[in-house]
């Protein structure tokens, strides 16, 4: 979701309960989820607070595309309640999906650092049982296929509907946590620019893949 650019102190918070993996070797695609799949709606909120003002908008994300084999996945983010703008802001995204194979934890791009990385993949209480084995190969060595849980990151790729003259920014990206249980999602938005770990909290919708109520937009 795109954030206003503004700087401030590093805060913590938490997010995800944990459940240990039955393997930590190898590496194979991710778990197949039935709520992780094309046209599947999300709805929830992102915390933009800051430390001069409390503040979460509203946001609804629809997955346009899914290709776990080559670690991919794309969709749409729709910010309903930002305060500087007169509609509601959307803005297309595409994801890595850390499978050990197409991408691993560390990010290497995108004014992220292997610190970086880890400061925010540890706030996933789901990721700790992985720590130590990321520290030395990024996650390479370890096999996803029958943990509860993927992880992602989410960098959103351009405006839909708005210009980027709307005081807005979408320079950073989301370190994202799936949970193949409930289908909930929770992240960390990263951009040095920006209020540091603004959490996105959102969970599956009923409407799935009927449609979700986003207005019509067409994608570039």
């Amino acid at each position: 979701m795109p954030v206003r650019v503004e700087e401030t102190s590093s805060s913590s918070s938490t997010s995800s309960s944990s459940s240990a993996p039955s393997q930590l070797s190898g590496h194979t695609s991710p778990p197949v989820c039935t709520l992780l799949t094309v046209g599947q709606a999300f709805s929830g909120t992102q915390n933009v607070s800051s430390l001069q003002k409390d503040e979460a908008w509203r946001v609804n994300v629809r997955i346009q595309g899914c290709d776990l084999d080559h670690g991919y996945l794309c969709g749409t983010m729709e910010a309903l309640n930002v305060p500087m703008a007169d509609t509601p802001v959307v803005t297309f995204w595409e994801g890595e999906i850390v499978d050990g194979k197409n991408y691993t934890f560390f990010t290497g791009k995108w004014e992220a650092s292997s610190e970086d990385d880890i400061r925010h993949w540890t706030k996933f209480p789901s990721f700790q049982p992985f720590l130590e084995k990321v520290k030395v190969d990024g996650g390479k060595s370890l096999d996803l296929i029958s943990y509860p849980y993927i992880f992602m990151r989410w960098k959103e790729q351009y405006f839909v509907n708005v210009g980027t003259d709307c005081g807005l920014t979408i320079a950073g990206f989301y370190y994202v946590c799936f949970s193949c249980t409930d289908g909930s999602i929770n992240g960390f938005y990263y951009d040095p620019n920006s209020s540091p770990f603004q959490k996105l909290e959102l969970k599956s919708t009923n409407e799935g893949r009927s449609g979700f109520s986003f207005s019509s937009y067409e994608l570039q």
